[in-house]
């Protein structure tokens, strides 16, 4: 009896050290912004302890060969309202969602579970800021309203006192929506709380002016046409990120407009190639897919828009940091996004190279957040 507990306590020890401290040796490194080939890499208490370009001696090691370990990716625009689409993203190496409409009520639990490993972080604008009976209201929770610019410093307020990460404003002309002066006023209120201001819009109209009104990203591409020379060149001087949701518009279109997969493809190359166009100016490109919309999960098919942003133009290594390291940049993920020391342990093993082949994101084989694998 005295030997089973022994062995018993022995297996519990290692358990628990493994989980706190291992090397994985020989492996490709892709550390968020560089690609650097035969790494080893040294995870203790939950971060990244140290990089080496040597073999790293420990009692507990993984091999790397064949193997690419990546920061854990970030899905940028979302929305979940259930522990069960945190742990699809864990599984899938989505180590953060960017909630960009939430049920405020649910945001502490939804919060809670960033404790957990076997949760993706959450992150969230609270209720994005909308025109009474405007997109948004149509989902059957309480959405805050305003209709004049007097009502921006209150709105941002109120977001912020629910737990609003940043702020969402929506301009979409199909329903009843914001008018300028209010949206350029909640950007304002929203940098004034130090908060980031995203902005919704469909129409290229729209687009160039909260950009000129200094919004701080785009949450969707414009699919109604393109931006017209002059417009662009008048966009080349602001600092601003877009999330183009190309997923989405797919499935869109499949779904609601009953297009055929190859009309809904051509739909979305005429978003890709406003893509690629802001892409060559240096605008960064971040990846999200709004799920659950057109029935877009929370996990692998995040993939898919890291597919769809190579096809647009974008390098591998760039569609990579469009679900790493960009994120945690321009929305303030502390510790995250990339494989550096002193930064947390939240990354992805894969089999294959998807520095070269995109698609081998596909074979991620093992999770790890803070340094503790999901199961």
């Amino acid at each position: 009896m005295k030997t089973k507990l022994l062995y018993s306590l022995l297996f519990f020890t290692s358990f628990l050290f493994s989980q706190e401290s291992f090397v994985i040796n020989n492996v490709r490194l892709f550390d968020g912004e560089k690609v650097k080939e035969n790494m080893s890499i040294l995870i203790a208490d939950g971060k990244v302890s140290k990089i080496a370009s040597e073999p790293i001696q420990h009692q507990n090691i993984i091999d790397g060969k064949g193997k690419t370990l990546l920061p854990a990716l970030t899905n940028a625009h979302v929305h979940v309202w259930a522990p069960a689409s945190l742990e699809q993203a864990a599984k899938a190496g989505v180590l953060n969602l960017l909630d960009m409409h939430a049920v405020e009520t649910l945001i502490p639990m939804m919060k809670g579970f960033r404790a957990s490993n076997k949760h993706a972080d959450y992150y969230c604008a609270g209720g994005a800021a909308t025109a009474p009976k405007g997109h948004g209201t149509q989902y059957g929770f309480p959405t805050p309203t305003l209709t004049k610019p007097e009502e921006a410093k209150d709105f941002v307020e109120g977001r912020v006192k629910a737990g609003a990460d940043y702020i969402k404003i929506i301009r979409e002309p199909w329903k009843a929506t914001l008018n300028e002066e209010t949206t350029k006023a909640l950007i304002t209120a929203a940098h004034e709380a130090n908060k980031k201001a995203v902005i919704h819009v469909s129409k290229a109209v729209d687009a160039h002016e909260v950009l000129k009104n200094k919004a701080d990203g785009l949450v969707h591409i414009w699919e109604d046409t393109s931006l017209t020379k002059e417009q662009f060149d008048d966009l080349k001087g602001e600092e601003f990120f877009v999330i183009p949701t190309l997923l989405t518009m797919q499935k869109v279109q499949e779904l609601f407009y009953k297009k055929t997969k190859e009309q809904a493809l051509e739909k979305v190359k005429n978003m890709q190639d406003e893509v690629k166009r802001l892409y060559e100016i240096g605008v960064p490109i971040l990846a999200g897919t709004d799920p659950p919309n057109g029935n877009i999960n929370y996990g692998t098919d995040l993939y898919k828009e890291l597919k769809l942003l190579n096809d647009a133009g974008l390098s591998t290594v760039d569609v990579l940091k469009s679900a790493t390291s960009l994120p945690a940049i321009h929305f303030n993920l502390k510790d995250k996004g990339f494989l550096k020391e002193g930064y947390r342990a939240d990354m992805i093993l894969v089999d294959g190279n998807p520095t070269e082949n995109i698609e081998d994101i596909a074979k991620t084989k093992r999770v790890f957040k803070q340094g503790k694998e999901v199961k």
